[in-house]
């Protein structure tokens, strides 16, 4: 019991490291550049500790359970040597983690509406929903193809650079022709995707298969799918760009 607290508080105490530099950046430019006390400094010092104690209960969260689950999931389904299933929960689970993704969805909402205030779509609630949909279809479906790329890769023991140099060849080329309305969300969709619960599941995913496969190393097999569901993203909205707002 001892034993368990003083692990628990030791890896509170390392949130909060965590966290610290945060806590004194935002300090320094309040008190010393803009040299004005805190507004409301019981409730931001009350919101600090709120993001602490989540920060500690979120790790823990994806050390006893998102990570082992993801690994585990991934071992059994190399050890029945069925190559569709284990392509199809590599799909599932990178649509599943992103549309469920909080940033997406209010990143999504954010780009309907200044896109309908801006005149680029119809001003209408079913458009603007329409449009906001198809963001977060577009972007899911992009991480879960990433995924599926990234399971075969693994599989196959493909080296990770020939799928970055083509996919980033691929977005430069669709940069040139993408409307300007879409390009920087695209981009912005690459970072949103690879956020609180996709990243672990994901990870877990490709260390798991790439430790379970003869022949494969974690370290060099493993990892990469990540960087995958970074780049599809761009590409695939960009691409829905073009379809709703034609050639830029």
């Amino acid at each position: 019991m001892v034993k368990t607290f003083r692990l628990l508080l030791f890896k509170f105490l390392q949130s909060f490291s965590d966290v610290l530099p945060i806590i004194l950046v935002i300090t320094f430019f309040q008190l010393v550049v803009i040299q004005k006390p805190f507004p409301h400094l019981k409730e931001t010092f009350f919101g600090f500790i709120l993001v602490v104690i989540g920060l500690f209960i979120f790790i823990q969260g994806l050390e006893q359970a998102l990570f082992p689950i993801g690994e585990r999931l991934a071992v059994e389904f190399a050890a029945k040597g069925n190559v569709f299933w284990i392509v199809l929960f590599g799909f599932t689970l990178g649509f599943a983690t992103t549309i469920a993704e909080p940033a997406l969805t209010v990143i999504s909402q954010k780009a309907g509406h200044i896109a309908a205030s801006a005149g680029a779509i119809d001003q209408s609630e079913s458009s603007v929903a329409t449009y906001v949909w198809g963001l977060r279809l577009i972007t899911a479906f992009s991480v879960g193809l990433a995924g599926a790329i990234g399971v075969i890769r693994i599989i196959k023991g493909w080296p990770l650079v020939i799928f970055i140099l083509a996919g980033y060849s691929l977005i430069v080329t669709a940069t040139l022709f993408a409307p300007k309305e879409i390009i920087g969300i695209a981009y912005d969709a690459g970072g949103i995707t690879t956020s609180t619960i996709t990243v672990p599941l994901i990870t877990a995913l490709g260390i798991g298969l790439a430790s379970s496969i003869r022949g494969r190393n974690p370290i060099i097999d493993g990892f990469g799918l990540i960087a995958l569901a970074s780049l599809m993203p761009i590409l695939f909205v960009m691409l829905y760009g073009i379809f709703v707002f034609g050639v830029g």
